[in-house]
């Protein structure tokens, strides 16, 4: 018999309190290679908090979170989720080209992949030399999106990837998810307005406020 292949992602009973307040859970979840999760709800029900666990910035309260069936340990974390948030997470002093480089550095490549091709994805090319804090906020969402692109983690955590940018950009979004499910990888995205969901296998979660 056929052992069922385990999610790219599970979490069982995860959970976070701010100031003794709960934040969201205990909540479980499951996301597929070659899924999406669309991570939806109101301002302050923890969209962006549940994304920021799951990346292990914030400390869940309860609760396990595992990649392919193996437990997640921070060692583990930088080699198979890909992180975008509400801040660029870019050096203002360095250049498009840089900051990509520099960035590679520390989290690896995917195969076929450099700071030259994602640059012309992304539709910066003719702003490689351009210093960040020169750049407009879609320009640095656009750099943000590719760095994203390079890596080569299996699952993308999104916060918001819609925010500061045109149908374009959008448009932009979608095909990278599209590619990256293709791939055999998956994104869980947040969002709180329209999606315009590219022709992948969605599923939504719905978080409330304090629920």
């Amino acid at each position: 018999m056929s052992q069922s292949v385990p999610p790219l992602l599970a979490a069982r009973g995860l959970s976070f309190t701010r100031d003794e307040r709960p934040v969201f859970g205990p909540l479980d979840l499951d996301v597929a290679a070659g899924e999406a999760l669309l991570v939806r709800g109101g301002n302050g029900a923890g969209k962006t908090t549940l994304l920021r666990v799951l990346a292990g910035l914030l400390e869940a309260d309860g609760g396990t979170v595992a990649v392919s069936g193996t437990p997640v340990v921070r060692a583990m974390r930088a080699g198979t989720m890909a992180y975008l948030g509400h801040l660029p997470g870019l050096k203002a002093d360095l250049d498009a080209a840089r900051n990509l480089d520099f960035l590679a550095r520390l989290q690896g490549v995917r195969a076929t992949q450099d700071a030259e091709r994602a640059l012309a994805l992304v539709g910066l090319s003719t702003h490689a030399h351009l210093p960040v804090r020169q750049m407009s906020a879609g320009q640095k969402k656009r750099l943000s999106l590719a760095r994203l692109w390079m890596s080569p983690a299996p699952l993308w955590l999104l916060d918001e990837p819609y925010a500061n940018l045109d149908l374009q950009g959008i448009e932009l979004v979608n095909r990278m998810v599209r590619a990256q499910l293709d791939d055999g990888g998956a994104a869980l995205v947040t969002t709180h307005g329209a999606y315009a969901a590219p022709p992948v296998r969605t599923r939504e979660l719905l978080l409330e406020r304090g629920a």
